[in-house]
């Protein structure tokens, strides 16, 4: 016999699924500059060694233009994705209920 779970909240789905997509971008800028710098960036002679905007050309492009990516992609999903979500009433420590941004407070 089958036991239904109750449905889990909107808002922690909502953040497990945020979380999971900020760990994905982390992860895969992570593993792009660690193979692209082991890669590029030893074992190479000094006279093959250029430099583009004064890095060494191994930690431009392994390093600032993937983390640079990173952070226009983090800030387009922080201002375009995410969203604030209401967690419900708030209670103050006496356990009355505190009004909310759209309701003006009784005197």
């Amino acid at each position: 016999m089958h036991v239904n779970a109750p449905q889990e909240d909107t808002v922690v789905y909502r953040a497990r699924r945020e979380a999971s997509t900020a760990l994905a971008i982390w992860l895969l800028a992570m593993l792009y500059t660690i193979t692209y710098c082991y890669l590029y960036g030893y074992g190479r002679s000094v006279e093959s060694l250029t430099f583009v905007w004064w890095f060494p050309d191994w930690v431009f492009w392994g390093i600032i233009v993937p983390w640079g990516v990173c952070i226009v992609i983090s800030t387009v999903f922080a201002l375009g994705v995410m969203g604030d979500e209401s967690l419900g009433e708030e209670i103050d420590a006496e356990g009355s209920i505190l009004p909310g941004e759209d309701e003006v407070p009784h005197a």
